[in-house]
């Protein structure tokens, strides 16, 4: 190979919009029969991709495969949850299955390699792009990890109907200071091998064969040009030999943070770093093969990353098979199961924040449901801010659906607001409508472009005026549903006092309205639980389950403290209700005490104490109460969805070994001590009733 052609395996270029087309141009086109090219990004479709991967392997010299990128992160053709709601689901095999559908979608469009899963933990809900992730506990996040690596890449990379995954961005892009987005980010490395890092390694562990580099800064050093974070951290600590992808940009944006002086030295950097491939900056393209020829050490670091690429297109097996293998043709009954995994993916992602008086499920008796709000007819924003590129139709709204439900036998009143100033004509048409309902659903929330990528809130309440209309409706006294859309926790404690119901759907996806109606009219019962705890206001931030004990207890004056709001978040991670009550029994475990090679088992009895069928997350916690580090007050270990009828009694069953219980100190070195550890088995982070396990020496 020359100098160019190793480089140009090095080189993703992104597609271009031309007019209602994606596409590649001409010169673009001109780079692949050039062997200037590795990887395709946003072009897809079979046609499409097949005709660039023609010149790719037909008129280039080597005839080296191309392989064909994008962001399914909610899907491709059948939109699904974001993946914040996937992670309230607290179902990592819906997870998996959400994943494979996708991939199969993806793949019958040419695409082969995807930038995802967002493994980003995140404590502060001012950053958008807490949309795209796991949430706030590196556990969840890690067994979320696995079942979208997994889902994706099926029995095995290369294999019809599979993608390569990417999880991004390495590393602690969510920390962003403030956040805002592409902030700088400062954590110590006790916090960073603690809960930024776990998702990562468990991907890792699950055969990623692609990690993408974020765009920011880790303290100091933009993650681009980071030796110590990409070649000795990912590789040689974590293991990881795939190939390293920059984000969007990224090497361009190296001078700009003023580590580089030009391109040239830009592309240096990075390669010295560890990055294998470059998205769109053309920094490697343009500036590599200067970089190489004035300092000739890099040669062995260029060689090495084309091996990894080479070897990333033999793993997808892109030389036996470079054009599109179509999957067999969607029929009606394909169709039809993608419609009804959105709609059961997203029924297990909502979550029952408050039940006042029993008003969910709704009655069967009632025949009058005023709908107000700005959002009950809008088919864009369930969809979230990830939809796919590909022209599509909007999501089922819930305006439609329960017109759909209802039919003749019901009549259903609506009431607009603006994303502006309301009018007394507005708030006059809400008022009456309220008045002449049994019941008021209100869809408040965001609009879709507030969440995702550069799209952080300084503020987390209800936007454009819907406190107001949140007011008008409770003045009426009518029984009243908040139905959530967001893509981020918000802090709602005026919502909270003035509705006696309130359900969070997040952005839903495709089968929005029929999933909402569904489990507002109870066919299913809500069992989505918060991966992110929502704060009572932004002072607070960062609020977060897992934190610390100080040296002064709670319950006195000098103690750690707000003087006008308590500490605790508005809703603790892990909370939710459902439309029966569960009565969890003390926490026991055999044996008490156990070895570092053994096993103990941890349990207790959960009853369905209520009137209705239900299913129940049983979650998990432990706390060390003593060591060499002051561990968290909380950390969970473990879940389990249960389903019980009413009356009906299980006994639900943890085990435990020494490695449950140890931790990543800063050096990276994992540590299982031992002493006293508290255990629960609870329905969420802030409840249950502790037992106790001790680990014994040897």
């Amino acid at each position: 190979m020359t100098l160019e052609e190793k480089i140009g395996q090095l080189v993703l270029l992104p597609a271009v919009v031309q007019g209602k087309e994606v596409t590649l141009s001409q010169d673009q086109r001109e780079l692949v029969r050039e062997g200037k090219a590795g990887a395709i990004l946003n072009l897809v479709g079979a046609e499409a991709t097949d005709q660039v991967q023609a010149i790719a392997i037909r008129e280039s010299r080597l005839g080296i495969p191309l392989v064909f990128a994008a962001d399914v992160i909610q899907g491709r053709n059948t939109i699904f949850p974001i993946p914040l709601a996937l992670a309230a689901s607290w179902n990592p095999s819906l997870v998996r299955e959400v994943a494979r559908r996708a991939a199969e979608e993806a793949w019958a469009s040419g695409v082969r390699w995807t930038f995802s899963p967002m493994l980003d933990v995140s404590r502060d809900p001012r950053w958008g792009r807490m949309a795209e992730g796991p949430g706030e506990d590196p556990y969840l996040a890690s067994r979320l990890a696995r079942a979208w690596v997994e889902g994706f890449q099926g029995k095995g990379l290369g294999q019809p109907g599979t993608l390569a995954s990417c999880p991004k961005h390495f590393v602690a892009y969510g920390a962003a200071e403030g956040g805002r987005d592409y902030n700088s980010v400062e954590v110590s490395d006790h916090l960073l091998w603690e809960v930024y890092l776990p998702p990562f390694l468990e991907a890792i562990r699950a055969g990623a064969p692609s990690i993408m580099a974020a765009f920011v800064s880790l303290n100091g050093i933009p993650a681009v040009a980071n030796q110590k974070l990409l070649r000795d951290l990912l590789r040689k600590q974590l293991g990881f030999q795939g190939v390293i992808v920059s984000d969007w940009g990224a090497l361009g944006e190296l001078t700009i943070h003023g580590v580089a002086k030009d391109r040239v030295e830009a592309a240096f950097k990075a390669l010295r770093a560890g990055i294998d491939m470059d998205m769109s900056s053309e920094i490697y393209l343009r500036n590599l093969g200067s970089a190489v020829r004035a300092k000739r050490e890099l040669e062995a670091l260029l060689e090495e990353a084309v091996l990894r690429v080479l070897e990333f297109k033999r793993r997808l097996h892109l030389w036996e098979h470079p054009f599109t293998q179509p999957l067999p043709p969607p029929s009606a009954s394909w169709t039809k199961l993608d419609r009804e995994l959105a709609r059961k993916a997203a029924t297990q992602t909502f979550v029952l924040l408050k039940n006042e008086g029993g008003v969910l499920p709704l009655s069967p008796t009632i025949r009058r449901i005023a709908l107000v709000g700005p959002l009950f007819d809008n088919s864009e924003t369930p969809l979230g801010p990830w939809r796919t590129r590909q022209p599509q139709s909007g999501a089922v709204t819930l305006l439609e659906a329960l017109q759909e439900e209802l039919g003749d036998r019901g009549e259903i009143l609506t009431a607009g607001w603006p994303w502006g100033q309301p009018t007394q004509r507005d708030k006059a048409k809400v008022l009456a409508c309220a008045r002449q309902a049994d019941v008021v659903l209100l869809s408040i929330g965001e609009l879709v472009h507030m969440d995702g990528e550069s799209a952080s809130r300084a503020t987390l309440g209800l936007p454009a005026g819907q406190e107001e209309l949140v007011e008008l409706v409770a003045s009426v006294h009518k029984p009243a549903v908040a139905i959530l859309f967001n893509g981020r926790a918000l802090a709602l404690p005026e919502l909270v006092n003035q509705v006696p119901a309130l359900l969070e759907v997040w952005f839903p996806g495709v089968e929005s309205g029929h999933a909402i109606c569904d489990v507002l009219l109870g066919k299913e019962s809500p069992s989505g639980r918060l991966p992110v705890s929502f704060p009572r206001s932004v002072g607070q931030l960062p609020v977060y389950y897992n934190h610390r004990r100080t040296g002064r207890p709670p319950g006195q004056m000098f103690t750690s403290r707000y003087i006008d709001s308590p500490v605790d978040p508005l809703f603790p991670f892990g909370y939710g209700l459902t439309y029966t009550q569960f009565q969890y029994g003390a926490c026991q475990s055999t044996p008490r005490s156990f070895h570092r090679r053994e096993k103990i088992r941890v349990g207790a009895w959960i009853q369905n104490v209520g009137k209705r069928p239900g299913e129940e997350v049983v979650q998990l916690y432990v706390r060390a109460l003593s060591g060499e580090l002051a561990r968290p007050i909380r950390e969970l270990k473990g879940f389990q969805r249960i389903y019980l009828l009413p009356g009906q009694r299980q006994w639900v069953e943890f085990s435990l070994q020494a490695e449950d219980l140890g931790y990543w100190d800063p050096e990276g070195v994992f540590r299982v001590e031992p002493g006293i550890y508290q255990v629960w088995i609870s329905p969420n982070s802030q409840e249950g009733i502790p037992g106790t396990i001790e680990l014994l020496e040897g």
